[in-house]
C-alpha cells in the first residue's frame, strides 16, 4: 500500500510541477500583450528551425545507419537484399498502377469516384415512347428530358416514363433534326433526376465510359441497361456543327436518347448510333453549345378541327387522349353524353393510355352524323405495354360550333389479323 501512496504522490508531484511550467511559460509569452505578435512570431520561427535541425540530423543518422548496417555481417547483408527487393518491387507496383489509372481513368481520382454512379444511372434515365419509335432520355434541368429527335420524329405529344412506373406527357418539344437532339419540356420539376450536361469534358486513350438506356424499348420491361466500354476518338462529320465520341460500347435499338457517361457518372455523350460493336455518341459539350438555337419549326404539331366535319371530330377526339389533353377531350363529349360521367371520372378511364393510333375515321356510308372508327391503344400496366385494338362506330351532334361525341358503340378486337390493319 505504501508502494501506491509513493506513486500517487509522485505523480501528483509531477503533474504539479507540469502544470507550473505550463502556467510560466504562457504568462512569458502574454506579457507584455504587446510583444505577443512578436513573440508568437520569433518562437515559431525557433521551434521550426530546431525541429528542422534535429530531423536533418536523425535522417542523416539513419542513412548511415542503413548503408553501415549491411556490413555488419552476413546475416544483416541477407536481411538488406530482402529488404531492397521487396521494396523494389513495391516501387514498380505503384508505378505500374499509377500508368494505369493515367492511362485508363485520366487522373486516379475517377477510380474512387464510381460509388452510387450506376445507381445513379439506374433512377434517373428514362423511357421515351412516341407513337412512331421509343427511345432514352435523362434530365439536364428539372423541367427538361434531353434525348435523340429520331426518338420522337412525328410525334406530338411522347411520353416520358419514370423509372417507378409513371409517365408524363410532353407539354413542350424544342429540337434540332440535322443534329439528331430534342428537348422535351416536363409540367412539373424533377430536381432529384436532374443529370446536366457539362462545360467541359476530358478523356484519354481507353478510358472506361457507360452508356445508359432501354434495349428494345418498351418490347422489355424493367430497369435501363447500362453498358460499359471504352473510348475510342473524337469524330467529326463534315458540315456537322456538333462532334462525336467514338466507343466500343455496343449500342442496342431503344438505348438512343440516353446518357453516355464517364466512371464517375459525369456526361460526356449522347447515345446515337451504334453498329457492330462501334458506337457514336453526340459530344456533350457540342450537344450543351447548340441548346440555345433548338426550334419548334421541325416539330411535329396536334393540327385537328372538331369543327370541319364529324369524322375529323373523332379523329380530334382521340388525338386529345393520346396527348393526354384531357380537358380538350372532355370538351367534345355531348351534353346528353356529360348527363352520365364528370370529368374525374371519365379522365379515370383512361389512365394508362400513352398512345392512340387512329387508323380510320370515315363517314358511315351515307350517315351525316355516324362514324366509323378503327383505332389501336397503347396501355402502360406494370411496367409493360399493352396492345388494344378497337373497332366501331361514333355518333355525333353539333354544338357550340364543334361536332361533339354523342353515342359510341366501340368494341373491342381480340388478336386482330393482319388484313384488319389494312381495311
Amino acid at each position: 500500500m505504501d508502494y501506491f501512496d509513493r506513486l500517487s504522490k509522485k505523480i501528483k508531484e509531477r503533474y504539479k510541477n507540469y502544470r507550473q511550467r505550463l502556467y510560466l511559460y504562457f504568462k512569458r509569452l502574454v506579457i507584455p500583450i504587446y510583444l505577443l505578435p512578436f513573440k508568437l512570431l520569433t518562437y515559431s520561427t525557433y521551434y521550426l528551425i530546431k525541429f528542422s535541425v534535429k530531423f536533418i540530423f536523425s535522417l542523416i543518422a539513419l542513412v548511415v545507419e542503413c548503408v553501415v548496417f549491411p556490413f555488419k555481417s552476413l546475416k544483416n547483408l541477407l536481411k538488406s537484399l530482402v529488404v531492397a527487393g521487396v521494396g523494389i518491387y513495391l516501387l514498380f507496383t505503384l508505378l505500374v498502377s499509377l500508368d494505369y489509372f493515367r492511362t485508363h481513368y485520366g487522373y486516379i481520382g475517377k477510380y474512387f469516384c464510381t460509388f452510387g454512379v450506376k445507381e445513379n444511372l439506374l433512377r434517373s434515365v428514362v423511357r421515351i415512347v412516341g407513337g412512331y419509335s421509343e427511345g432514352s432520355g435523362f434530365f439536364i434541368a428539372p423541367n427538361r428530358v434531353l434525348t435523340s429527335f429520331h426518338v420522337i420524329a412525328d410525334e406530338p405529344s411522347p411520353k416520358i416514363i419514370f423509372t417507378d412506373g409513371t409517365f408524363t406527357t410532353a407539354v413542350k418539344i424544342l429540337g434540332d433534326k440535322r443534329n439528331d437532339l430534342a428537348v422535351l419540356y416536363t409540367q412539373d420539376a424533377y430536381p432529384d433526376l436532374v443529370i446536366g450536361l457539362p462545360e467541359s469534358v476530358e478523356l484519354v486513350d481507353e478510358e472506361p465510359l457507360l452508356a445508359t438506356g432501354y434495349p428494345m424499348g418498351t418490347e422489355i420491361s424493367g430497369k435501363p441497361t447500362i453498358l460499359g466500354g471504352n473510348f475510342i476518338d473524337y469524330r467529326k462529320q463534315n458540315n456537322m456543327v456538333v462532334n462525336y465520341v467514338q466507343t466500343s460500347v455496343s449500342l442496342v435499338s431503344g438505348m438512343s436518347g440516353g446518357p453516355l457517361t464517364d466512371q464517375c457518372g459525369k456526361v460526356v455523350g449522347i447515345n446515337t448510333l451504334g453498329v457492330a460493336g462501334m458506337s457514336m455518341f453526340v459530344d456533350a459539350v457540342s450537344a450543351r453549345h447548340i441548346l440555345p438555337s433548338f426550334t419548334d419549326q421541325e416539330i411535329k404539331k396536334i393540327e385537328v378541327d372538331p369543327s370541319k366535319s364529324p369524322d375529323e371530330a373523332v379523329r380530334a377526339f382521340y388525338t386529345y387522349l393520346k396527348a393526354r389533353r384531357m380537358k380538350d377531350g372532355f370538351n367534345l363529349l355531348s351534353r346528353e353524353y356529360l348527363k352520365k360521367t364528370d370529368f374525374q371520372e371519365w379522365t379515370n378511364r383512361f389512365t394508362d393510355i400513352i398512345d392512340v393510333d387512329v387508323m380510320k375515321s370515315v363517314m358511315q356510308g351515307n350517315s351525316k352524323d355516324t362514324v366509323s372508327v378503327k383505332f389501336m391503344t397503347k396501355n402502360w400496366r406494370d411496367n409493360e405495354v399493352e396492345l388494344h385494338f378497337y373497332e366501331g362506330t361514333w355518333q355525333t351532334v353539333f354544338e357550340d360550333g364543334v361536332y361533339k361525341m354523342l353515342k359510341s358503340m366501340i368494341l373491342e378486337v381480340d388478336q386482330p389479323q393482319w388484313d384488319w390493319f389494312y381495311d
